[in-house]
């Protein structure tokens, strides 16, 4: 008899992901993200994959995070961040042909990002630093828990880091022989996901002020006189550079903000002798990278393109219609699917030879592993099998694909995933989920929390309203300006749709939930209409109005989503703050925030738990100490258990 999926079950979930292989490609190292035997943090451990014997091997064992791996030119050396329970992480190595964990670094604030000189002498890497520090202090200074905070800019709070303290991410060389720090960058700006060139005079980074952060550039580095460059015109938002082998030419991701955060990413090719760049995607109506929603992905790193070793093309990520996959690009802008199935790749590597890949992916079905792909071929060999007990034991519902039109006469798209066990005749309560962003994208991807609920006798239905990546660039713009609006009429419609199609459905206990933009959707639903018999808001907005100056991205975001601002715009900021129609609630409604969630800050659920109680609602608030806005997706596993079970029970009680 196969066991029904609980919150509990979350901690069984492994992300298998980050294959890189060696250049001689020989080996192909990979992570494995866990939760440890406490079940209050995960643990990151380095396997290796001997490509000639097919055999896997693990190679760091101990409490803690390795990962961010990066191999030597030769092979012989593997870097990668260490950090120890507790401890600041650091920079450490590791020889492929054995031996035990070198550590190189001893820097008190910290070391990220490493990357390898062509000629495996230096290692390149992050370090965050304070005017006044030093990568050569032995200890950071004693933080003073009474003391005043002063601030002086706009920036001085972030999700997930919490007040900041004006550290600057700066770039560092460190000889792998000595371990002995010599700082590259110092100016008062964000230097970060850097690359060297082929020929090791060059490094090229993404370059932000701390103060008007959501602006980036791409700039270059000479690391033979210290002058740089920048390669962009500080009018846009960029996030991943790279070289191509024969070092003629950057590549690098981003947008020019035409539709501020809505824009979709393309890919730019800017010609170092020339010093002229082109839109490589321009034509291409998807979104460069993935952008897919979900809670059973963890420690996934930045995906670099992937280059062919004649410089004439690459390899990267696309998002679109629900699925994530590779497509190649040829340096003439020519561009054609490599594999874009029902599926969620989260990272790829390409075998030195080309022949094949190393793809880390999720499906509607199966949390993350590790597969071979090779090129020209549709089928894929399954490379690790961390799930495979998992997935025997227990009922797993598939979701189904459905569409619909909507007022504006698009296709929406969306699933139906039905209850995990049903009978004959009997019907069931729907719940109505909805994601984030709002610029991300439902798609074929495994969701514990799904699961979870499906289990529990509830079929969900999930889409991608107006405003979702995956369906172009118009269709992704279109909720800007008016939330609440043609995005309540997708959802609204998409229950409609599903109650139509399936008899097994239960009109009279439909529920409704979601998170960050999600949770303000719930919030807005239970204002406008009667028809949910549960909701539960996550990490939701309530009031536009305090939102603008107390969220770490209020003032901007503000303007760019809902269009307005608190000097000229409150009343458009309040007639779009589900907190005006509350009044009008009457759906039972519990309330999960985070206490240090800076992006949808916990007052939010505060101000509306007040007035929903005060008007004698059925409401109930909980709060989380110590977590963030991630934390359906990171945070601490025991509270990522507790919130499932809050909502499992909520639903239980209230849709019975």
């Amino acid at each position: 008899m196969k066991k029904l999926i609980t919150a509990e079950d979350l901690t069984q979930i492994v992300s298998v992901s980050h294959p890189v292989y060696s250049p001689d490609g020989k080996k192909a190292v990979f992570t494995k993200v866990s939760v440890n035997e406490k079940k209050d943090d995960y643990n990151i451990h380095l396997w290796v994959r001997d490509e000639e014997r097919g055999e896997l091997s693990q190679w760091t064992f101990d409490d803690g995070k390795h990962h961010q791996p990066a191999w030597s030119k030769d092979g012989k050396q593997l870097a990668f961040i260490l950090q120890k329970p507790k401890e600041v992480p650091q920079l450490a190595l590791i020889q492929s042909d054995g031996g035990g964990i070198r550590t190189l670094t001893n820097i008190p604030y910290g070391v990220s990002q490493p990357v390898f000189s062509p000629d495996g002498a230096f290692i390149y890497a992050a370090v965050s630093l304070k005017q006044e520090e030093s990568v050569h202090d032995e200890k950071k200074e004693e933080r003073d828990d009474f003391a005043p905070a002063v601030y002086d800019d706009l920036t001085y709070k972030a999700d997930g880091r919490g007040f900041l303290d004006g550290r600057l991410t700066q770039i560092v060389k460190i000889d792998v022989r000595s371990g002995e720090v010599e700082m590259v960058t110092s100016e008062s700006h964000h230097h970060v996901n850097h690359v060297v060139s082929p020929c090791g005079k060059w490094l090229a980074y993404i370059q932000s002020n701390p103060q008007t952060f959501y602006i980036s550039d791409i700039c270059l580095l000479s690391l033979e006189d210290g002058t740089s460059k920048k390669i962009t015109q500080s009018t846009g938002a960029y996030t991943t550079v790279s070289f191509s082998p024969n070092g003629e030419s950057l590549l690098y991701i981003g947008h020019e903000r035409e539709f501020e955060n809505a824009t979709f990413l393309s890919l730019w090719l800017h010609d170092l002798k020339e010093k002229k760049t082109v839109q490589l995607s321009e034509m291409l109506d998807m979104y460069v990278g993935n952008c897919m929603a979900g809670d059973s992905v963890m420690g996934e790193a930045n995906q670099l393109p992937q280059w062919t070793k004649d410089s004439q093309g690459f390899y990267a990520l696309v998002s679109d219609q629900g699925s994530t996959g590779i497509y190649y690009f040829s340096i003439e802008g020519l561009a054609y699917p490599v594999r874009l199935e029902a599926e969620h790749v989260t990272n790829f590597s390409l075998h030195p030879d080309e022949s094949k890949m190393l793809i880390s992916r999720l499906s509607p079905v199966s949390p993350s592993e590790l597969y071979e792909l090779t090129l020209g071929e549709s089928s894929l060999k399954q490379i690790t099998f961390e799930h495979d007990d998992f997935l025997k034991e227990h009922v797993i519902s598939e979701p189904e694909p459905i569409s619909f039109q909507s007022k504006e006469g698009d296709i929406v798209h969306g699933w139906l995933m039905k209850p995990a066990q049903m009978e004959e005749g009997k019907t069931y309560p729907l719940i109505l989920e909805i994601h984030g962003g709002p610029h991300a994208m439902y798609g074929h991807t495994y969701f514990h929390e799904f699961q979870m609920l499906a289990a529990e006798g509830y079929a969900i239905v999930y889409i991608n309203p107006h405003g979702s990546h995956g369906y172009g660039q118009m269709f992704t713009d279109r909720v800007r300006g008016s939330y609440g609006d043609v995005d309540y009429e997708d959802v609204m419609l998409a229950v409609d749709h599903v109650l139509e199609a399936y008899d097994f459905l239960d009109e009279t206990r439909l529920g409704v939930t979601g998170g960050s933009y999600g949770g303000f959707m719930t919030n807005w639903i239970v204002g406008q209409t009667d028809r949910f018999r549960a909701a539960v808001t996550q990490r939701s907005i309530s009031n536009w109005i305090s939102f603008y100056g107390i969220s770490d991205i209020g003032y901007f975001f503000t303007k760019w989503q809902i269009d307005g601002d608190i000097y000229d715009s409150v009343d458009k900021l309040w007639d779009r703050s589900p907190l005006k129609y509350v009044k009008q609630v009457n759906t039972p409604l519990l309330i999960l925030h985070s206490d240090e969630d800076y992006r949808c800050p916990v007052d939010q659920g505060e101000q509306l738990f007040v007035a929903l109680k005060e008007l004698g609602k059925d409401t109930r608030l909980v709060k989380f100490p110590k977590a963030s806005h991630d934390l359906s997706r990171s945070g601490h596993p025991g509270q990522r258990i507790q919130r499932l079970t809050f909502i499992q029970e909520w639903f239980r009680e209230k849709l019975s």
